[in-house]
């Protein structure tokens, strides 16, 4: 167990900060607030693009940085603007369809986008494919062939073969795709996200920790899927939620309990 207090924390958005009912629990709040006002750095990490932040910043009050897709984007809440990213380029983007599609047929395709403004372009900076299926079936994107969808450069690419789940889909194509792109996901529902190669989450908090001047070691992050697995293992501490995929349970430095019970606000009212 930590003894010393983080100067840096890191959390996942689903399944991690949010509650079941997608909601930031007064205690969670609390307790970040906390500690925001005692000068510990703080900043989201999520698969999530820049569009889906605002809503959750809002429930918070003082968040102001997130690493979005998984490690892709560095998004500037207050500001509305994107910091950084790193792309997949339409060369690769190619090469990747090609194998993806080498291995399911049936996949449906679909990519995520950054401008200068994050909200900007709400539903353009997400495109898909008509044989793709979303797994939230009210979420907005527009809607293109493959050639066009593959045109421009992205921050990540979406597989989604609904009928499979996301751990046979990465075990399949992990071993197509090599070293050529970063491969994870965050939901069970056949759906996988491909990434810059060697661009993840823990890369990501890396650039932001670097910024605060803050060592590995005094980073904590918080995670529940295997998108947070390299971040898990990059932070000086390591939690996994007790609704945490299993893969995370066997590197994490410590498992709190689920979302539905604060497990997040439990290990952080530690020093806060």
């Amino acid at each position: 167990m930590r003894v010393q207090a983080p100067r840096l924390v890191a959390t996942d958005v689903d399944g991690t900060l949010l509650d079941p009912s997608e909601k930031v629990t007064p205690r969670a709040a609390a307790v970040i607030g906390r500690l925001v006002a005692a000068g510990t750095g703080f900043v989201l990490v999520t698969g999530r693009p820049p569009r889906w932040i605002p809503s959750v910043a809002a429930q918070l009050g003082v968040a102001r940085l997130a690493v979005c897709a998984n490690g892709g984007v560095l998004y500037d809440v207050v500001a509305d603007e994107i910091v950084w990213a790193r792309t997949l380029d339409v060369a690769l983007l190619g090469e990747l369809a090609a194998a993806v599609t080498g291995t399911f047929p049936e996949c449906g395709l679909a990519v995520e986008r950054v401008g200068e403004r994050a909200l900007e372009g709400n539903v353009a900076n997400f495109v898909a494919e008509p044989a793709y299926k979303h797994a939230w079936p009210d979420a907005d994107h527009g809607v293109t062939e493959r050639a066009e969808l593959l045109g421009l450069p992205a921050v990540k690419m979406l597989v989604r073969c609904a009928e499979l789940s996301s751990d046979a889909m990465v075990a399949a194509l992990s071993p197509v795709l090599g070293g050529a792109a970063d491969i994870t996901f965050s939901s069970p529902r056949g759906l996988v996200e491909i990434s810059p190669p060697r661009v993840t989450k823990a890369t990501g908090l890396a650039e932001v920790a670097s910024t605060f001047g803050v060592e590995q070691a005094d980073v904590i992050a918080f995670g529940d899927m295997p998108n947070d697995l390299e971040m898990l293992r990059w932070a000086g501490h390591g939690v996994a939620m007790g609704n945490a995929h299993p893969a995370l349970l066997d590197v994490a430095d410590e498992v709190t309990s689920s979302n539905a019970e604060d497990g997040l606000a439990l290990v952080l009212e530690r020093w806060f």
